[in-house]
Order: C-alpha cells, then sequence, then structure tokens
C-alpha cells in the first residue's frame, strides 16, 4: 500500500484537533451511558412490564439574537416536529376514530398535520437534511452559500420555506430575512436558520490516520473507542454526516414510541384542535368485562356473577347506582364516563394562578360532597341521580367501602375455619396418643412374655449344650489318648532308626578320612621325584583339577531332585566351564528320566494308564477332574480282605476286587442319600449294605449300557443298565439278592426301580475302572460315558429327568439333592463345592 504524507495548515490543525476532541467526548459519552445501562439492567431472565420516560429537547429558538439559530437548533427542532407528529397520530387521531369505532355521536374536530413539514425536512430526494448531505459528499468547491442556493433552488416552491434568494418574489424586499438566512415555518412558529457553519458541522469528519493512532494507544478504553482505527479491519467506506446520524437515530425513537402506549406530558399550549377534542371527549374509558369485574360488589344483582353479557351488568350497575345518565355512555366494547372539569387539559394549561386556585377548591368540595353522598343509605339516595362531575368518585368510595366488607366477611371465615381446625387437631391429636398409650401397652406386655419364654428356652438350651459338651470332652480325651500312645511309640521307634543312622554315617566318615590319607600318601610318594623341575606346568594343571574337584563335588552337593518335571540346576562358578555345564545339565536330565521310568512297576504302570485315560475322558469336559489328578488311585479303599466286619462280603464275591468304596445310593423317592458299598471286579457291580456288609444287588458288566455324569464339581453318576430279553438271561444274569429289583413282562427283564444314581468321593477313579472293565466285559470298543448337566433316568416304570444347577452353599459345600415332581430330580452344585 502506497503512503503519501501531506503538512497541515493552521486551520486544518485547528479542524483536526476539534474533530478529535468531538469525536473522544461523544464515544466517551456512549460508552458510559452503555455501562451505566449494563450496570442497572435487571439480572433476571423473565419479562417484566417497563415504563419509559423521555425528556423531549423541547422546541428551541434564541430569541436575543434570530440569527444565531444554526444547524443544532435546525436538528433540535426537527425532532419536536417529529414528536408533535407522533403526538398528533396517538392523540387526536386516535381518540376521535376510537369515538367512531365505539358508536358515540361526535362532532369530527379539523386539527394541522405537521407531516409536511417533516417531509420538508428528512426527504430522502429533495429534503434539507438530503441536499446537506449530497453537497457535503459532492467533489469541487463545497460553501454554506453553495448549500444555501440548492436549497433555494429546489425548496422555493415550498410553501413552508422562505428565503432571501429563492423564486418566490415576495420575499425578495423582505429586510426581516438576510441573505445567508433561510426561514421556515414550523408548528410552534417561523424560525430563522443561518447557514454558516450548516456544511462544516455537518461533515464532522475524523482523519482515519488519527482513528489509527488512537487505536495503537496503550490504554485499553482508548482502543475501544476506536475500534475503526484497527489496521486489520481496515474500511475505505466514508463516515456518515452528523445530520445522517441523527435522522437514524430520530427514525429509530418513533419506531419505540409506535410499539408503545405513550402518554404525553407538555409545558407548551396545545392546539386548538386539541383543546376540542380535551373539552368534548370523555375522560373515563374502560371495556365493559374489566369495568363489571372492578364495581360489580357495589349491585346484588351483579354479585358476585354475573350471568349475561358484560355491557348488561355494567347498564344494570349504573342504573342501580342512579349515575346521571348524561354523563355515561355505552360503546360497542367500552363503556365511557365523562367529567368535563378532569378532563379538559387545555384551559388548565393556559390558566393563572388565581384559576387554579379556584379549580383546585371546586375539585375538593365537589370530593367532600361525592364522600358525604357515599356514606348515606341507599334509601336516602334512591330517588336522586348522582351528578356526573362525582360518579367517578361516587364509585370508587362504594367499591371502598365494599371492599372494606369484602376484606370484614373473608376475616370473620378465615377465623372460623381456623378454630375448627385447631379443634380437628386437637381431637386428632388426642386419638393418636390413646393409640400410640395402648401400642406401648400391648409391646411392654409382649416383652414380658418374650423375655420369660427366652429365660426357658435358655435354660434348655444350656443344659442340652452341657449334657453335649461332656460327651465332646470325653470323645476327645480318648481320641487324646490314642495319638498319644501311637506318638510315643513312633517317637521310641524313630529314635532308634536316628542312633543306627548316626552310628553308620560315623563309620563311612572314619572310612572316606582314612582313605583320603592313604591317597595322598601314595600321591606325595609317586610325584615328589617331579615337582622340581615341571613346578609350574604341574602347579597349573593341579589348580585347573582342584578347580574341576570343587566343581564337580559342589555340583554334587548341589544336585536338584530326582523329579523330571524340577527344571532347577546350579549356577556355573567359571565361565570356561560353560558348555560342560550345559551338557552334564542335560545329561542329568536324560538319566533323571530313565531312572525315573526303570523305577515304574507293572502295577505303577498300570496306575498311570488309568490317570491318562482319566484325562482323556474327563479333561476339559468336568470340572471336578483337576482335583483329582494330584490323587492317587488306591482301588480297594476298604481294604475288605484285611477288615473282618466285611469278611461275610468277602466270601460273596469270589472274584478279585478293583474297587471298593463307600457311595450314596439316591433314593428314587424323595432324592436323599443311603450309604453303600460299591465292589467292582471284572464282571460285576456290586452294591452292599455297609453296616452289614448284605449284598443288595449285583449287576453284570454286560448290561450295563452307559455311564452319565454332569460337567460340575459334584460326584454324582447314573448306572444305566440295559433292557435285556428272557433269552440272553443265562448269558447276561442279574443276580438277584432281593427279588423285587426284577419283574418279567411280555419276556423282557426289565428292572422294576431302574437304572441307579450314586454319589462317591472317588468319581473319576469309579468311573474310569468302570470304562476299561467295563469295555473288556462287554466286548465292545468302549463303555459309552455320557458328560452332561441334563440326562434321563429310568425309575421303575418312567424316565426322570436328573438337572445340575449351580446354587448358593446352603449346608457348607455339600451337594443337594430334591425330587421336584415325577419328571424331574434337581441337583443343587455349590460354586465352592470341591
Amino acid at each position: 500500500m502506497e503512503k503519501v504524507s501531506t503538512t497541515l495548515n493552521v486551520a486544518q490543525a485547528y479542524y483536526a484537533r476539534d474533530a478529535l476532541a468531538k469525536n473522544l467526548y461523544s464515544r466517551l459519552f456512549s460508552w458510559l451511558v452503555t455501562r451505566i445501562n449494563e450496570s442497572i439492567k435487571a439480572q433476571a431472565k423473565t419479562r417484566h412490564k417497563v415504563m419509559g420516560v423521555l425528556d423531549i429537547y423541547g422546541f428551541e429558538i434564541l430569541r436575543p439574537k434570530l440569527t444565531d439559530n444554526s444547524f443544532e437548533q435546525f436538528i433540535i427542532n426537527y425532532c419536536n416536529e417529529k414528536l408533535q407528529q407522533i403526538f398528533i397520530e396517538l392523540t387526536l387521531r386516535e381518540e376521535q376514530e376510537e369515538y367512531v369505532r365505539e358508536g358515540i355521536e361526535w362532532t369530527n374536530i379539523e386539527y394541522f398535520n405537521n407531516a409536511i413539514i417533516c417531509d420538508l425536512i428528512e426527504n430522502n430526494q429533495n429534503g434539507i437534511l438530503a441536499m446537506l448531505d449530497e453537497e457535503c459528499l459532492r467533489p469541487g468547491t463545497v460553501t454554506d452559500e453553495t448549500f444555501l442556493d440548492k436549497l433555494n433552488t429546489i425548496c422555493a416552491e415550498h410553501q413552508h420555506f422562505e428565503s432571501r434568494l429563492s423564486k418566490n418574489s415576495k420575499f425578495l424586499t423582505d429586510h426581516s430575512l438576510p441573505h445567508n438566512c433561510f426561514r421556515i415555518q414550523h408548528y410552534a412558529g417561523k424560525v430563522l436558520y443561518r447557514v454558516e457553519g450548516f456544511v462544516d458541522k455537518n461533515n464532522d469528519l475524523l482523519y482515519r490516520d488519527l482513528s489509527q493512532a488512537m487505536y495503537k494507544a496503550n490504554h485499553s478504553l482508548i482502543k475501544q473507542l476506536f475500534p475503526e482505527g484497527n489496521p486489520a479491519k481496515v474500511n475505505l467506506k466514508r463516515p456518515p454526516t452528523a445530520g445522517f446520524q441523527f435522522r437514524h437515530s430520530v427514525g429509530t425513537l418513533m419506531k419505540n414510541l409506535l410499539t408503545k402506549n405513550p402518554t404525553t406530558s407538555g409545558a407548551l399550549p396545545g392546539s386548538d384542535g386539541e383543546r376540542a377534542c380535551e373539552e368534548g371527549g370523555l375522560c373515563f374509558r374502560q371495556p365493559y368485562e374489566p369495568c363489571l369485574e372492578r364495581y360489580k360488589m357495589l349491585c346484588k344483582r351483579t354479585w358476585p356473577h354475573w350471568r349475561g353479557p358484560a355491557r348488561e351488568g355494567v347498564e344494570v350497575l349504573m342504573t342501580e347506582l342512579q349515575v346521571n345518565p348524561e354523563e355515561f355512555s355505552y360503546g360497542r366494547s367500552k363503556s365511557l364516563l365523562g367529567t368535563p372539569e378532569h378532563c379538559s387539559s387545555g384551559g388548565e394549561k393556559e390558566a393563572v394562578p388565581e384559576d387554579l386556585a379556584t379549580l383546585i377548591q371546586k375539585i375538593y368540595r365537589g370530593w367532600n360532597a361525592a364522600h358525604t353522598s357515599c356514606s348515606l343509605t341507599e334509601s336516602d339516595h334512591s330517588g336522586s341521580l348522582v351528578p356526573g362531575e362525582y360518579a367517578l368518585f361516587f364509585l370508587e368510595e362504594r367499591r371502598k367501602q365494599c371492599l372494606e366488607d369484602l376484606a370484614t366477611l373473608i376475616q370473620k371465615i378465615y377465623r372460623g375455619w381456623k378454630c375448627r381446625t385447631h379443634f380437628l387437631l386437637l381431637k386428632q391429636s388426642q386419638i393418636t396418643v390413646a393409640a400410640w398409650y395402648r401400642r406401648y401397652a400391648q409391646q411392654k406386655k409382649y416383652k414380658r412374655i418374650k423375655s420369660a419364654t427366652t429365660v426357658v428356652q435358655s435354660y434348655t438350651r444350656g443344659w442340652q449344650a452341657r449334657k453335649l459338651l461332656r460327651e465332646l470332652k470325653y470323645q476327645k480325651k480318648c481320641e487324646e489318648a490314642v495319638t498319644t500312645i501311637a506318638a510315643f511309640w513312633h517317637g521310641t521307634q524313630a529314635r532308634r532308626e536316628l542312633r543306627r543312622l548316626k552310628e553308620e554315617a560315623r563309620r563311612r566318615h572314619a572310612v572316606a578320612v582314612i582313605w583320603a590319607y592313604w591317597q595322598g600318601l601314595q600321591v606325595r610318594r609317586e610325584y615328589r621325584k617331579f615337582f622340581r623341575a615341571n613346578a609350574g606346568k604341574k602347579i597349573y594343571n593341579y589348580v585347573i583339577q582342584r578347580i574341576i574337584q570343587k566343581y564337580f563335588l559342589g555340583l554334587k552337593s548341589s544336585m536338584p531332585s530326582m523329579s523330571p518335571i524340577d527344571r532347577s540346576w546350579p549356577s556355573r562358578p567359571y565361565l570356561f566351564l560353560d558348555q560342560t555345564h550345559t551338557e552334564l545339565r542335560r545329561i542329568f536330565h536324560l538319566w533323571r528320566c530313565k531312572k525315573y521310568r526303570s523305577q515304574f512297576t507293572e502295577e505303577k504302570r498300570a496306575v498311570y494308564e488309568e490317570k491318562l485315560e482319566a484325562s482323556e475322558i474327563f479333561k476339559d469336559k468336568k470340572a471336578l477332574y483337576p482335583s483329582s489328578v494330584s490323587q492317587p488311585f488306591k482301588g480297594d479303599y476298604l481294604e475288605i480282605s484285611k477288615n473282618p466286619k466285611y469278611q461275610k462280603l468277602n466270601n460273596v464275591v469270589e472274584e478279585k476286587v478293583l474297587l471298593a468304596d463307600v457311595v450314596n445310593k439316591i433314593n428314587r423317592a424323595n432324592g436323599k442319600g443311603t450309604a453303600r458299598i460299591f465292589l467292582l471286579t471284572k464282571k460285576n457291580v456290586v452294591l452292599a449294605d455297609q453296616k452289614t456288609g448284605q449284598v443288595k444287588v449285583s449287576v453284570p458288566l454286560p448290561d450295563v449300557s452307559s455311564v452319565s455324569v454332569s460337567t460340575q464339581t459334584d460326584g454324582f453318576f447314573a448306572l444305566k443298565l440295559k433292557e435285556s430279553n428272557s433269552s440272553n438271561q443265562s448269558k447276561s444274569p442279574v443276580v438277584l439278592i432281593q427279588p423285587q429289583y426284577v419283574v418279567f413282562k411280555k419276556g423282557i427283564c426289565i428292572s422294576v426301580k431302574g437304572d441307579f444314581l450314586l454319589s462317591s468321593e472317588h468319581l473319576i477313579e469309579i468311573i474310569t475302572k468302570l470304562h476299561r472293565v467295563g469295555t473288556t466285559a462287554a466286548d465292545v470298543e468302549q463303555l459309552n460315558i455320557d458328560i452332561s448337566d441334563e440326562f434321563l433316568v429310568q425309575f421303575k416304570q418312567d424316565k426322570v429327568c436328573v438337572k445340575f444347577i449351580q446354587g448358593a452353599p446352603k449346608n457348607g459345600s455339600s451337594v443337594s439333592c430334591k425330587r421336584k415332581n415325577n419328571r424331574l430330580l434337581e441337583v443343587s452344585v455349590p460354586t465352592t463345592a470341591a
């Protein structure tokens, strides 16, 4: 951007200084007004009704020297013309139109409309302000005289414009009108304006470089007052003139006033039309509904509710109150009441002080008479009319008395309601106190009975507990005696063995010491002749051998266990032994595995095969399996051959017993368990009574079709039997000790009570052995193992569904079984059961 610098002369410098000072003052004043308005503004967001007060400039004429009226007086008088115009619109025209709308007899009053004067000043095409802006903005030499010449050319024919140099010849010889002035006929009279300074005051331009200099000031307020000086927001548009700004502000004010309900209170005398309108008008007007609502209590027919149209209610009200009909008019939607003494404002405006005093005395005497008349009863003025000048006072006074009577009535009703409420509250309180007292008495009686019952129960429970405690103490004493005797016996055996081992260790140590001394002596004799000639090499070899010897001896003392799963290994002491150390670790692990395999006997190999088969059956299928991995399979948990209690059972079962354990046989009727001895041989499954050892049932393994278990941590399993023809009974007979287990029907041998549902703590071992033996006995590939949380079992003639569910533990960690109905047997497995 190219910059051109020019110097200013004295006049231009004065002009720039004055323009800056005036702009600074104007903007600072506007900023102050804005801040005050923001600080006093209501903070609530709700809408409120507001009342604004507008202080008008007032029509201004400089009387001492009429030629001193300049641009300032011109725009002030223009604003007053606009306010006079809106006053005419809202006061004279609207009031007369309202009488016409309401159907009131009215003689139209003519009045002067100053719209033609406003158009002379503000017209956008040929108005005085428009001509002034055009003259200020045009190129060339612009002076106040050229502006006056343009007005003389354009506004000469206007009837409210006068100028000495205009084309109108009647002003050519008017010596009261100077050559550099023009005159306008305002609504308040003629005003003479001197054109000197119009152009200069209308321009009032501030140089752009001054705005930029003020924007660069350090004070934030100065920068805020001159936003157009921001270099980032360069605006080349010419700023508006003072006349344009004032005309825009006046237009905004007029729009705001037209949206409100303004009331004018002026100090200037009104026009003749205004005075005539006020004297002939009706001062009090109100729609029928609010009027009836305000005064309905003055008449019995309208109080408390009027059931007809509001206008008829007002007519009835005025008739009953005997208001003078001449002072009261009924419009289409409003009621109008006239009081000429109070409605006329023109006479009051021009009244001298003596007349004003007389008027005040008259109004006071009228009010006093109205107040006295309102205090009379209806019978006192039933035959006379209320004068029109006192009608409004009369209505208000009567309304005031009625409101006092209504207030007294409301107070009476409220006091009665308050006393009754207090009585009802006392009555309810008495009922509540009595109820609470009876409740307290019953609670006290109940607590005495409960306390006596508790004492009796506590004595009974104490006696039972002491009896049980004596039994438990005696039982514990017997167990401690057995434990003490066994401990002393084991201690004696252990001490004997310890003495033997210590003696043997001392002998071995003595032999080792003697042998070491003997070996050392032989070595010294053998290598004595070489010590001097090859001492360095011998010492080096000796050191190396000593290090290796120490390494092997240390490795021997810190060898890991013989378990193949033990991954521990001593750390190497020297770096040159790293490869040897790694190779020894590998060789030791291979040797350890070989030694571990060589220890297996046929029985132990069979145990590991059973463990492998259990893993294939139950791994990742049953939740009980992981806890059984570390438990060895014992097979005979009861030691039948050694226990004389089961000698009778050992004689009945002739075959070799592969597994003997105590299981719970689930009752088919109620789901409760009964202890039974479970024996598994190579050909049969035998269930016997735990107490007597008597065999209850013996099932051949070929008759077992499948075994069903759940996926959870319980020990339940079901032995499902086959259905076989009677012709095959010789091949796989069911050996019956109690004949109620079998019945023959249509040639089919069916178990009357059906399949067996059992529970054992060694479920994994039982199913594994049953699977191995059952597969061999039945001559099939494998016995079917069904792992599911729901399966069917045959009980008598019906099939019952056994369902396993997880539930919270009720009896510790035990599994509960319950018969729900004829078709469902539910087994609840606690989540913590192992």
